[in-house]
């Protein structure tokens, strides 16, 4: 008889919450705790729920196969590159033998450099991390001497110094190419949104938005970029309001760090003009939303399950060869083009 298909009130009901905060911790709703977020994604895993099917919430104990280590401060959501990410890291690293195992890394244990209560050491051969941007907590992972990637990592990093693999999504040309063309179709007050800060990507994106500018001549304008924390970004559904309405002169366009941010900031917008008619603006991830919202968002695409395969060959190479010189790896990215950026090509 085969076993019947796991549903979020099953996991509602594993858990003693309602159906409704099952549903909104799994698709990242803001407004739900951090602890009640953790505890329906690790059920959601235990109970193997949809995209969470090929995971394990506790590390195993030794057997012929290796155990793959997989760090992370915010769990993957079917919204989220993360989640097709890891699907294909996952069948990457099984093939050879290999358990994945997820470890969520709490706000409590960055700020005391502790690694989880469920984290083995000596049972662990290699370590991905993912969404880890805490430099001082990444300085802890490599200092365990065991072989590591990131997946992203943190904006400060110097990695000559830095005792891991790295692998990032094209951030830099991509984002350069997508301003040149709005430079080269009439766009010319530009503003960035984004924490620059906030992890490499985010970083190198931002020198990609200022290279184009300083290529054609333009002078930035800081008083028309939000570069806030990105904490807040995420604070409250009227921040973004109340940033846009700190801007004097609007830019001609926006470019924003990811589709969330830009979508969140186009419906601020709608409220105070017409996009593209007096603002055109534009993201990066290719995320769901990005061709749900109205106009669709034009932005970059990520091959996340590629780049889930790529992470999983380079630590394994890492593990077979862990004198290695370490590598910063790239992978290439898409320009799309959507109805929120008209009058490019």
């Amino acid at each position: 008889m085969a076993r019947e298909k796991v549903t979020i009130q099953d996991i509602a009901d594993a858990l003693g919450i309602s159906r409704n905060t099952a549903s909104k911790a799994l698709n990242g709703t803001n407004g739900i705790p951090d602890e009640t977020r953790n505890k329906v994604i690790k059920k959601a895993i235990e109970l193997k729920y949809k995209q969470f099917a090929f995971m394990d919430t506790e590390s195993v104990q030794p057997r012929n196969s290796g155990n793959i280590a997989l760090l992370t401060e915010n769990l993957p959501n079917t919204s989220h590159f993360g989640s097709k990410l890891i699907s294909g890291m996952e069948k990457r690293i099984s093939a050879e033998g290999y358990n994945l195992s997820m470890h969520i890394i709490r706000d409590i244990d960055q700020e005391s450099l502790s690694l989880p209560n469920n984290f083995d050491v000596a049972n662990v051969d290699g370590i991905i991390c993912i969404e880890l941007f805490n430099s001082e907590y990444s300085k802890l992972i490599t200092s365990l001497g065991i072989p590591t990637i990131f997946i992203d990592c943190s904006a400060d990093i110097c990695y000559p110094e830095f005792q891991a693999d790295v692998l990032l999504m094209e951030n830099e040309h991509s984002t350069y190419q997508l301003t040149k063309k709005l430079i080269d179709g009439g766009y010319t007050s530009l503003g960035f949104i984004g924490d620059y800060n906030h992890c490499r990507s985010f970083n190198e994106r931002w020198v990609g938005f200022n290279r184009a500018l300083i290529e054609s001549g333009i002078q930035l304008d800081l008083s028309q970029c939000i570069l806030d924390d990105d904490r807040l970004f995420f604070s409250s559904p009227e921040w973004a309001d109340a940033k846009l309405s700190q801007i004097n002169q609007l830019p001609s366009a926006f470019v924003c760090a990811n589709d969330y941010i830009a979508v969140t900031f186009m419906k601020s917008l709608k409220n105070m003009l017409s996009i593209p008619n007096d603002l055109v603006i534009c993201g990066f991830d290719n995320g769901p939303e990005s061709s749900i919202v109205e106009p669709h968002l034009t932005t970059v695409h990520i091959y996340s399950n590629q780049m889930g395969v790529k992470a999983a060959e380079m630590l394994l190479s890492r593990i077979h060869d862990p004198k290695q010189p370490y590598q910063v790896s790239h992978i290439y990215t898409k320009l799309i083009l959507r109805d929120s950026t008209p009058n490019i090509s």
